[in-house]
């Protein structure tokens, strides 16, 4: 004989306190585990939406980051000559030399964080589409303007629209704020690559940006650069350059995440096990009767393991439901790769809710397993005599 799947929930309903306590600690540690992965994949979002698949990016060789990157003039207009570089219809080809720079600036809640600054050419704007004016304009070139990402401007301090900044020796006027929506674009300062250059006293851009005139053939493009004797440099589709720029830092926030959920989850998992046997203790002559009326041990042990996992589904659900709630917030902090500040969402996916729901599913088996086993091991006649 089976025993129903409704006789465990009734028995989970009939003990609502303990049952609310228990999967209230599962529930905290399943918050913790989702809130961790969904930092590490809103990380992960914003630098891979920032690029593109039909834009290349040129680094000088063996650089990990346009800030550790020099391109030379004579370099980069080699590049510019290439055949992959597509034109726009004008027959100009849509290619920007691009500085990155970084600089402290204090924080409207205090302390001082970096913000990259990026000196951008005549068709840094076309290259990125995602970037849009919201207040003001985009700055005149040749001029000691800028315009600032929108997660900036809320961040900084005298970043504001019509703000002046002083770095480089040399004071830069806010003259537009800038929406990049999802992307690292809102968390810079965007000037001319020119003026900047004379600024910062740098005679080498950091990168180069173009739009391939056919994607399909970037490998062909990569080869022919990287053997080229006159360049010392390499070429990265904007998008896996943007992904790698997420690796270090969301591998530090995934294995943040598991120790924290591993040590949180012990302590879930012993609440579950008290929890458990606790019913089994208070049920014993109850488990008797079932073994009397004809009811297996698989059947009672199925049971009692029902319970648990219900615990822990129900502690998983709640988790993940407040953890879903993270998605309004915007949170700054400093990337590992770049050393600059970057902005950023949490970020709830299927597969992240999958995670969480079978990762409390394993902790209700863990605390529920072995209680289970010592009900359904229990002799008949000691269990009728028990109480």
């Amino acid at each position: 004989m089976k025993i129903p799947f409704s006789y465990s929930f009734r028995n989970l309903k009939a003990r609502r306190l303990t049952t609310a306590l228990t999967a209230g600690g599962m529930a905290l540690v399943v918050f913790v585990f989702a809130s961790i992965l969904m930092l590490a994949q809103g990380l992960k979002k914003t630098l891979v939406e920032t690029g593109s698949a039909g834009n290349a990016i040129v680094l000088r060789k063996g650089a990990l980051t346009e800030v550790q990157s020099g391109i030379t003039r004579e370099q980069a207009s080699i590049i510019a000559t290439d055949r992959q570089v597509a034109m726009d219809r004008d027959g100009k080809p849509l290619l920007a030399d691009e500085l990155a720079v970084l600089i402290t600036l204090p924080k409207i809640g205090g302390g001082l964080s970096n913000v990259t600054v990026r000196g951008t050419g005549g068709e840094s704007l076309a290259l990125r589409p995602q970037v849009r004016i919201v207040e003001g304009r985009m700055p005149r070139p040749g001029s000691s303007e800028i315009a600032v990402g929108n997660r900036v401007a809320k961040i900084f301090r005298g970043v504001g629209l019509g703000g002046t900044l002083h770095f480089a020796m040399r004071d830069w006027k806010v003259v537009g704020i800038f929406d990049a929506g999802s992307t690292a674009f809102s968390s810079e300062i965007w000037g001319d690559a020119d003026q900047l250059m004379q600024a910062f006293r740098r005679d080498a851009f950091s990168s180069v940006l173009f739009r391939l005139r056919d994607p399909s053939t970037f490998n062909e493009f990569e080869r022919r650069i990287e053997r080229d004797p006159r360049l010392s440099l390499q070429a990265m589709l904007e998008n896996r350059y943007y992904e790698k720029q997420s690796e270090m830092m969301a591998k530090f926030l995934r294995v943040l995440g598991v120790s924290l959920t591993i040590i949180f989850s012990l302590g879930a998992i012993i609440g579950a096990v008290i929890t458990m046997y606790a019913a089994v203790v208070g049920r014993t002559r109850e488990i008797g009767t079932l073994r009397a009326l004809g009811f297996e041990r698989r059947s009672i042990l199925w049971a009692f393991l029902a319970e648990s996992l219900l615990l822990g589904l129900l502690g998983g659900g709640a988790g993940l439901f407040f953890a879903s709630f993270l998605q309004l917030f915007t949170i700054s902090t400093v990337n590992f790769q770049t050393f600059s500040e970057l902005s950023f969402s949490f970020t709830l996916t299927a597969g992240i809710a999958w995670q969480a729901i079978a990762f409390s599913i394993i902790m209700g088996f863990a605390g529920g397993v072995f209680p289970a086993v010592r009900a359904a091991r229990m002799n008949i006649v000691d269990a009728l005599r028990a109480g």
